[in-house]
């Protein structure tokens, strides 16, 4: 790497890792922070010697910084870009994924299935550990990564051994601008891969990216589906998780649902989207190289993840769940589905990011027993019901209630809800309208669960 002086836009967790790799380079770097006390603002900031801008996920592309440096001819990359040609272990596998849900789940099961085949795994970029920091380590063999339509928007010449799309819905509109921009953005994670292209064939959005995306003869197509597989690809058979895509022989078994059963808020009822998860991990992990035992092992032993259809309490019979991840319109469809046998009192409400409700409440309406509203902003939410679902009782939380609101929320709940039926928290929009972050809406949400039990 020859750049010498480099700019780096956000100095959260990720832009502080960026910038202590590139000073231990021996490059001068200058952090950019509006909201930081010391950092230089992005107004202030004389790109007049700089050689590169590195953007965190939160800078949009029509940021003036972001504009001023495109304009005056500087590269500007994502941290994703950044760790890829700082990578210790050139050796080392990159399998990446995206998609509008799951990215978080997925990711944790191949990590799980890979530690299963004995491999030093480490799962990284828009989950937990910072990517830049996590390719320093010269011991790891494989990276499992998860990459956000933010970070791809930067990244350019990143080459992963497999690469995997795991659905596409509208969010993040408001970031991106329009649908073909937030599309444009994932189809990134196909380019230069080496193996494999993973992707969704029960989605057609993302077959479109498979086909259309260009890549060498000897890199596969690969779909996973919810349906029989056909050649070359990854499904489901009976209760069986079947390979067609990485045997030359008869399909083989990977991995039964009841692998999944501990990972279900009703262990009798694996989720539709958790077993497309599944497949679409075990494909990254398939391709590269590990066992079918691996993948069985895998899923068996990866723990549920906190808010995502958590089971929480069960209070005069009826189930409380807290899925605060299912921040967009397509996650909330996925957990709503997960409840055939019982009738759900929704909770949902926060900042929308630009997308519609109304295919959510249309398609899934019928599952609602009343709906308690949350944010500071329920008109596009309150629209949708009121189109979809006009019969349905419905209970708005002022939006200056930040403080109480969960308490609230959860106290019109309890009073709708009877035995057999469930209160879902599964928002359908971001939280930080009247939360940090998802985790403190689902924390927030648990505790006032609790107290109905005090």
């Amino acid at each position: 790497m020859t750049t010498r002086r480099v700019a780096v836009a956000g100095l959260g967790l990720s832009g502080q890792a960026i910038t202590q790799v590139l000073t231990g380079r021996g490059l001068d770097v200058i952090g950019v922070d509006d909201s930081k006390p010391g950092a230089v603002h992005s107004a202030d900031l004389d790109l007049a010697g700089l050689d590169q801008l590195v953007v965190s996920p939160g800078w949009l592309p029509t940021a003036p910084l972001v504009q001023r440096a495109a304009a005056a001819g500087m590269e500007v990359i994502s941290e994703v870009e950044l760790a890829w040609r700082l990578r210790a272990n050139q050796a080392a596998h990159w399998l990446t994924l995206t998609g509008t849900n799951g990215k978080t789940t997925t990711v944790t099961m191949l990590t799980a299935m890979l530690a299963a085949a004995g491999r030093t795994a480490v799962a990284a970029g828009n989950v937990g550990h910072p990517l830049i920091s996590a390719v320093q380590e010269t011991a790891t063999t494989d990276f499992a990564v998860e990459l956000s339509s933010f970070q791809l928007h930067h990244t350019h010449s990143l080459q992963p051994l497999a690469a995997a799309v795991l659905n596409l819905a509208p969010d993040h509109l408001d970031w991106h601008g329009s649908w073909a921009d937030y599309v444009q953005a994932k189809a990134r994670i196909f380019h230069g891969v080496q193996r494999a292209m993973i992707y969704n064939r029960d989605d057609p959005a993302t077959v479109t990216l498979a086909q259309e995306a260009t890549a060498s003869p000897a890199v596969s197509r690969v779909g996973f589906t919810l349906d029989q597989p056909d050649p070359g690809e990854l499904g489901l058979v009976d209760q069986s998780l079947v390979d067609r895509a990485f045997t030359e022989g008869e399909p083989r078994e990977l991995a039964t649902l009841a692998d999944l059963a501990h990972l279900a808020a009703t262990p009798s009822q694996v989720p539709p989207h958790l077993v497309a998860n599944a497949l679409a991990a075990a494909a990254l992990g398939l391709a590269a190289g590990i066992g079918p035992d691996s993948v069985k092992q895998g899923l068996q032993t990866v723990k549920a993840w906190a808010h995502r259809l958590e089971a929480v309490a069960q209070i005069n019979g009826v189930r409380y769940i807290d899925d605060s991840k299912a921040t967009n319109p397509h996650a909330a469809a996925a957990a709503l589905s997960g409840f055939a046998d019982a009738q759900v009192v929704w909770i949902a409400g926060g900042l929308a990011k630009g997308v519609s409700f109304a295919d959510l409440v249309s398609q899934w309406g019928h599952k609602l027993k009343a709906a308690v509203l949350i944010g500071q902003d329920q008109a596009p939410l309150r629209q949708a019901l009121e189109q979809h679902a006009p019969g349905l009782p419905r209970y708005q939380v002022p939006g200056d209630h930040t403080g109480s609101v969960m308490d609230v929320a959860v106290g019109q709940a309890a009073k709708w809800a009877s035995q057999g039926d469930v209160v879902l928290l599964a928002p359908a929009a971001a939280s930080m309208d009247q939360f940090a972050n998802y985790q403190a809406r689902g924390q927030a949400f648990a505790q006032a669960v609790r107290r109905l039990e005090e």
